[in-house]
């Protein structure tokens, strides 16, 4: 009896662990076989991110909960890990609290305004050549120039990220500050020389990189604005809304400039903007965009490598987790080349 009752207690202890303590595993796997017509080469690539995720969540009591979440890349078609210069945890490496006062966390993570701008684009944040948000929707902008060559261009890392509640219902802050690590960067001559370059490889960044949004929404209208300021002194504004006049339609469009007057001698300013829309059409859905990339040079207009982009997809429904896309894209870069890109594939969240 008395074994069946320290059973029993034991139990009803491990359940209550249970009940304040979760992890969830997570991930994306996506391939498609696309075709760039400048390159004239059929390849298997994929429209999004490949993720394995594992997110945590403990209830300390009182209101307070902790959280971690670490998320690995990979490619789908060599099953190698995304980019060998790239962290292990290249998508997110976090842990904090959340409470009344909001989401504290440490870590590495998309910014403040990298991740608040991709809910106003019409691929959502996917970096598929379709999309904007890799290139148009930052003005050719990168939050982090002092990782080394070949690694993610939208995060920070070594940085605090803080949430504040949605106030209101309506309002929310969202403020990333890293701090001066090299983080293995590369030489970067900017202002200098190939001899005496501004930023000598492994060196440390003049100021501390901070990213600054702030959203406010209602109902079918919500909008963004944000400042970004990197560790080489490249400023970034955007500002960015979206409409739904009717459930199924969402109507989008951002504008941003980019400040590189630290470090380029000439044509330190990049403008651009975008317009988009997400259509939901029975199992469907369908994207679209258009959007252009202007640089500053006054000195010779002829050298502007102005950048147009027309976007054209669709989205099948298979299940709630797995839908069918194709893609096509008209991207020209004046006046370098215009090409043509399309791509057909399976996108799967587990």
């Amino acid at each position: 009896m008395k074994k069946s009752l320290l059973a029993l207690a034991l139990m009803g202890a491990v359940s209550v662990v249970q009940a304040q303590s979760s992890v969830t595993i997570y991930g994306t796997v996506d391939a498609g076989v696309s075709r760039r017509t400048d390159t004239d080469v059929t390849a298997v690539g994929k429209r999004d991110n490949n993720k394995l995720g594992f997110r945590g969540v403990e209830d300390l009591g009182s209101g307070l909960k902790a959280l971690f979440q670490l998320e690995i890349r990979y490619e789908p078609d060599t099953g190698v890990i995304e980019n060998t210069v790239r962290p292990l945890f290249q998508g997110q490496s976090r842990v904090g609290l959340q409470g009344d006062f909001g989401t504290v966390r440490l870590g590495r993570g998309l910014t403040a305004f990298q991740e608040t701008s991709t809910f106003y684009e019409p691929w959502s944040g996917m970096p598929a050549v379709a999309g904007y948000q890799t290139d148009l929707q930052v003005a050719g902008y990168t939050s982090d120039p002092l990782s080394v060559a070949g690694n993610s261009l939208n995060r920070f890392s070594n940085a605090v990220f803080y949430n504040t509640p949605v106030i209101g219902g309506i309002f929310q802050l969202n403020v990333t500050v890293a701090t001066k690590e090299a983080n293995n960067n590369p030489l970067i001559i900017g202002r200098g020389t190939a001899a005496a370059p501004q930023f000598p490889a492994n060196s440390m960044a003049p100021v501390n990189p901070y990213s600054v949004s702030a959203t406010i929404g209602q109902g079918p209208v919500s909008a963004y604005a944000a400042y970004e300021r990197n560790g080489v002194s490249t400023k970034l504004w955007s500002i960015g809304a979206y409409f739904k006049p009717i459930p199924d339609l969402k109507l989008m469009g951002s504008y941003q400039r980019q400040d590189q007057d630290y470090s380029v001698p000439i044509n330190p300013i990049t403008k651009a903007w975008l317009i988009g829309a997400n259509y939901n059409v029975g199992l469907g859905m369908i994207r679209a965009g258009f959007g252009q990339k202007t640089p500053d040079n006054v000195l010779n207009l002829a050298t502007i490598a102005k950048t147009k982009q027309f976007s054209l997809g669709y989205d099948y429904n298979l299940s709630p987790r797995t839908y069918l896309y194709v893609d096509g894209v008209r991207k020209k870069i004046t006046p370098a080349a215009t090409f043509n890109y399309y791509s057909v594939g399976i996108h799967h969240n587990f």
